[in-house]
């Protein structure tokens, strides 16, 4: 019978077709899909790999000590969905970009808190012991259109390589992060510092997987975007600087070449004082392309 556990002998060429008859009454259709396509590749992988008990075990901790290492500030399955690449495929998959608009990539682990709402201008950077970096950018429709009050949310590692939550004894809470509004003309602008390259947590499960595996667990420098507007889809997104390393092996999978920007070094006393800035400081520039909404993000 359609959805109800089966009682005859079951081997294992029978199990795989007994086991997604089980959900056949499931009322979503959509979850009745996607159990049957997981249960179908997920036997398949079993099958192919033909793990020991003791394997099949160790697998069942794994996942255990994921889910215990997970709090209100870190995210270890996000994690371990970024270093085996789905959240990059998954990004990719949702954001199938026409061309000019902005591309898409991983929301990480770190966006766990709050953005604190900033001005115009405002610098994102509350310890102050780096060079200033000024980010400028616009908010675009496909057409070029500007747009004006959209939400900018922005989030960054540090010149050390940490975020605010990591070190929360030396980094006050809010720190590299920020959520501006554009103005009329889909402009916005901060201060900040170039943030470093840094390794994702490796104290954990996830770090005992890259270990196991001889993967390096490091993240080119970027800063974090997600941009949103009224009758637009919304774009999670990046800027890598230039010159930082891991730019080719990064280990999330996240990297495109059209989100990578120069952070050109500004030595000229008048253009500091014309952003409110002390001295030299390094500039980039990116404009956010979003496409309108369809179907269900427009209603």
């Amino acid at each position: 019978m359609t959805g109800s556990a089966p009682s005859a002998d079951l081997d294992e060429t029978t199990l795989t077709d007994a086991t997604i008859a089980s959900f056949g009454d499931t009322p979503d259709p959509r979850l009745r899909n996607c159990l049957s396509i997981l249960v179908k590749h997920l036997h398949a992988a079993i099958r192919e790999m033909e793990p020991t008990l003791d394997e099949w075990e160790r697998a069942v901790e794994f996942l255990t000590a994921t889910g215990h290492t997970c709090d209100d500030t870190r995210q270890e399955f996000v994690l371990l969905s970024d270093v085996l690449g789905v959240s990059s495929l998954v990004e990719n998959i949702n954001h199938r970009k026409s061309s000019g608009a902005t591309e898409a990539t991983v929301l990480g682990p770190f966006h766990m808190t709050e953005s604190p709402r900033r001005e115009l201008g405002a610098s994102i950077d509350e310890v102050g012991k780096a060079e200033p970096c000024l980010v400028t950018g616009r908010v675009l429709s496909a057409d070029g259109t500007p747009l004006a009050r959209a939400s900018v949310d922005v989030w960054q590692a540090d010149e050390d390589g940490f975020y605010d939550v990591q070190r929360p004894d030396v980094l006050p809470p809010g720190n590299g992060r920020g959520l501006f509004t554009t103005d009329d003309e889909g402009r916005f602008r901060f201060s900040t510092v170039v943030p470093s390259h840094y390794p994702i947590p490796t104290d954990g499960p996830v770090g005992q997987l890259l270990l196991a595996t001889n993967r390096h667990p490091y993240r080119p420098a970027h800063i974090h975007f997600i941009a949103t507007a009224d009758g637009h889809s919304p774009v999670t997104t990046h800027i890598f600087v230039a010159d930082s390393p891991y730019l080719e092996s990064d280990a999330v999978f996240a990297v495109k070449s059209s989100l990578i920007r120069e952070f050109q070094r500004i030595d000229d006393a008048e253009e500091s004082a014309r952003h409110g800035l002390a001295g030299p400081f390094a500039h980039a520039e990116i404009d956010l392309v979003l496409e309108p909404a369809r179907g269900r993000e427009s209603a």
